[in-house]
């Protein structure tokens, strides 16, 4: 295996470790749980190193979910880009954009999760960061139509954000913390 091909499925193991002891065990996203046992999430890599270059690999992944009905959700993880968290925010905003222009909007729902997420109303010590905080920095696409099925199903959907808030904050920020160094050290 080449030393690249080793490194991604390292980063990938990273993410899908994260995934598994973060938001499956505390049930960030009460749909996740499901889509893992089904082995239809897709971990994949990105070493663009710009915008530019992530942005194809956003769009590259919107064709390749158009094809692949069997995959639910793809994680894509920039290895060598948008490691500021300000550069990222610029990449999420263009990318919503470009998937309204390419005509994915209704189609795929974008979610974003960074190292250094901070919540606009928030500061660096408050444990609900931690709830969208990530090993590396990820664009995270999602089908919206079983989006929409699996909310009908939950009740009260649109308090899984502020209930996310609220557990992150009785974990504290200790607990937090080291549950997303724990998914660093692969």
């Amino acid at each position: 295996m080449s030393p690249t091909k080793h490194h991604d499925k390292l980063l990938c193991k990273q993410l899908q470790q994260w995934v598994e002891n973060v938001i499956i065990r505390h049930n960030f996203c009460p749909f996740a749980k499901r889509e893992n046992t089904k082995n239809s999430i897709r971990y994949t890599v990105s070493h663009a190193t710009n915008i530019e270059g992530c942005l194809t690999a956003l769009i590259d992944e919107c064709i390749y979910l158009d094809s692949h009905s069997d995959t639910e959700t793809t994680l894509i993880i920039f290895a060598d880009a948008v490691t500021s968290f300000d550069d990222f925010l610029d990449l999420v905003e263009v990318a919503e954009i470009l998937l309204v222009e390419q005509g994915y909007d209704g189609i795929y729902q974008l979610a974003n999760f960074h190292p250094d997420y901070i919540f606009s109303d928030s500061n660096n010590k408050d444990p609900a960061n931690y709830t969208n905080r990530s090993p590396l920095p990820v664009l995270h696409l999602l089908r919206s139509d079983s989006m929409e099925q699996a909310l009908a199903s939950f009740q009260h959907p649109e308090r899984i954000p502020e209930n996310n808030i609220k557990l992150a904050r009785e974990l504290g920020l200790k607990y937090m913390k080291m549950q997303l160094a724990t998914c660093k050290k692969i």
